[in-house]
Formats: C-alpha cells, structure tokens, sequence
C-alpha cells in the first residue's frame, strides 16, 4: 500500500490539469473524457511511481458551473456579475452575441468554456404604485414587470394597505400617444380578497400606475390637525405670557418667593 493515497476529490485546475499533491504532481486531463483521463492518470502513476495503481475516476461537481450556474441580474449598467470572473457588458447584444461574449471574456481563466445563455425576465420595463398619503405625502413605489403581476402581486409588494389607506384602488393606464384621454380601470378590492373574484385583479402592464386611495377620515383628521396645532401653539403661549405678567404684578420686584406662589 502506498504511503501516499491519493484518495479522494481533487480540482482540475484553470490549465486543465489536475494535482495529485506530493510526490505525483500533475497530470494533464484537459479535454479528455472520464475513461480517458482515468487512463492518462493510470499510466502516468505506473510510468514513474507505482506498478500496479488501482484508478477511478467521476466528476464530483463541475468547479466552474458550480460557481457561475442559476440566474444573474443585468445590472443598470449593462453589466452582468459572473462572481469571482468578474463582469461582463452585455448592453445592446443579442442572446447569440451575449454568449460569445460571456464565454470569450471566461476563457481568461478556463479551458474552452462553454455557457448557455437565456432571457429569464425583462426587468427594463416597469409599474408603479402610488400610495395617497392622507395629508403626510404620497409615496411611490417602482417594480420591475415580467408580464404576470396583477393587481395583487403589486398590493403584496409594499406590504398590504397603510394604515391611512382606504379600499378605494384604481389603475391609471397611459394612453397611447397622441391621444389624450385617461385610462381608468377600477379595483373591487373586496370582491379580490374576500370573495376570491379575479374579475378587476387586472394584469399590469408597463407603465400602469395602482393608485390606492387615502382614508377621508384619516385624511380630514390631518388637516384638521395642520390647521388647529398652530392655533393651539399661539393661544398657549399668549395665556402664558398673560399668567406670567399677572403674576409679576401681584408681587414687587424683591419679593416674589415660593411662598408667595403658593399662597403662604
């Protein structure tokens, strides 16, 4: 038995070779098959190390398929991420030029590599949903669309309806230029959560807008409020102005004491 097993899973590294570690070295395996390479490693250990070495060779996990395999976002730079390969600009080519393109800017750290490349979602296009804000400012929010959102993908997005939202929704649709007239689609909101009805869970298309509506009450509470605080602050402060003077006329300069305040 040999004082160097040479058991278990070895890399093929970017030169497609693999490192069977001291004293063997490297074998070059590139290219190969998996009967093939068991026979070039077979022979080179019986060439120079071991009369009768007893070889089996799989493929555990491709390394570099491992590594780049699954989805990768086009950033909005036109740049696609392919981890510890860097990047790659992928901005204004077809899929057959993106493949090329992916595997020519690979083939610095790999052997001949070879990718498949395909279009999971068009995230270039989008909706939005606008969240009246019943005095405290609207918000707005943007999603990327893939042709499958409806009404109640975009309500899941932003977590459901505020506090300050009423049940009152409506798509807004862009109309096709040049006309100028508004595209209004209203939400049974009702009928889409309680009674399971799809009839207004319209289909989103880019560049709807969801307008949810604020709650009036909510609403007429906030303007209440802006318009009697400020009130409320002024008269405060003058019945203190007021109470103050008073206060200081009653008792002289010099005399004015605790005791005085609180009538003793």
């Amino acid at each position: 038995m040999s004082e160097h097993p040479i058991n278990g899973p070895y890399l093929v590294g970017p030169g497609g070779t693999v490192d069977l570690g001291p004293p063997y070295g490297v074998v070059k395996v590139m290219g190969l098959t998996l009967e093939e390479a068991k026979e070039a490693i077979d022979g080179y250990l019986r060439d120079n190390f071991l009369q009768d070495p007893a070889v089996t060779v799989s493929l555990a996990q491709p390394a570099a398929k491992q590594q780049i395999q699954g989805e990768h976002l086009v950033g909005p730079d036109g740049r696609v991420v392919l981890g510890t390969y860097g990047s790659v600009r992928l901005a204004g080519l077809t899929i057959d030029e993106a493949k090329l393109k992916i595997e020519e800017h690979l083939s610095n750290f790999l052997t001949q590599p070879e990718v498949a490349v395909s279009v999971f979602a068009y995230n270039s296009k989008v909706y939005y949903v606008v969240v009246e804000g019943a005095g405290f400012g609207d918000q707005i929010a943007r999603f990327p669309i893939t042709g499958n959102e409806t009404v109640l993908d975009a309500v899941t997005q932003i977590g459901g309806l505020s506090r300050t939202a009423s049940k009152r929704l409506w798509i807004a649709r862009p109309s096709p230029d040049p006309l100028d007239y508004d595209q209004v689609l209203p939400v049974n909101w009702q009928a889409i959560v309680k009674g399971g009805r799809t009839a207004t869970n319209y289909q989103l298309l880019p560049g709807d807008r969801l307008f949810i509506a604020e709650d009036k009450f909510i609403a007429l509470n906030s303007l209440v409020s802006k318009v009697l605080d400020p009130i409320e602050r002024v008269v405060g402060f003058n019945l203190l102005t007021s109470q103050t003077i008073q206060l200081m006329n009653r008792f002289p300069a010099g005399r004015f004491t605790g005791q005085n305040i609180f009538g003793q």
